[in-house]
């Protein structure tokens, strides 16, 4: 809850079950994660339940535009807003504030190689769409 008050860095480790994964997999991608600077993120909180998700090697922040596609841009807009919420699980989602798709919120989400799928495709209950904070010192 710390972090809500002031940035800190924090890696997103996807939450996914493939074949032959499981804590180790994700202890692995966790790993790898925290040896390359592109792996570090700063969530920073806009207001109650909204964040801006910023890149600290690059200096970009995260954004989705209207077709649910996800890209980097240098100046913070709407589009960089997500919300963000805490699941039953533990895993956090986070989902474009402003737009949706077929009335549903599209979310941020990775598939099994790291790469992200369109928004209008994800669905809160995917695990591809589970993330989990952690601070970095």
């Amino acid at each position: 809850r710390a972090r809500r008050c002031c940035p800190s860095l924090v890696a997103l480790c996807g939450h996914s079950r493939g074949a032959g994964e499981g804590p180790l997999g994700e202890v692995a991608r966790l790993t790898a994660a925290l040896r390359c600077p592109a792996g570090i993120v700063e969530i920073r909180s806009v207001r109650v339940g909204v964040v801006a998700i910023r890149a600290v090697h690059t200096g970009f922040y995260l954004a989705m535009n209207k077709q649910g596609r996800l890209y980097g841009s240098k100046e913070f807009s709407p589009n960089c807003k997500f919300t963000e919420r805490i699941e039953e699980n533990g895993y956090n989602t986070y989902a474009s504030l402003r737009w949706r798709h077929r009335g549903r919120p599209m979310f941020l989400s990775l598939n099994s190689k790291g790469r992200p799928q369109r928004g209008g495709q994800t669905r809160r209950q995917h695990l591809s769409t589970h993330f989990l904070p952690m601070l970095i010192s």
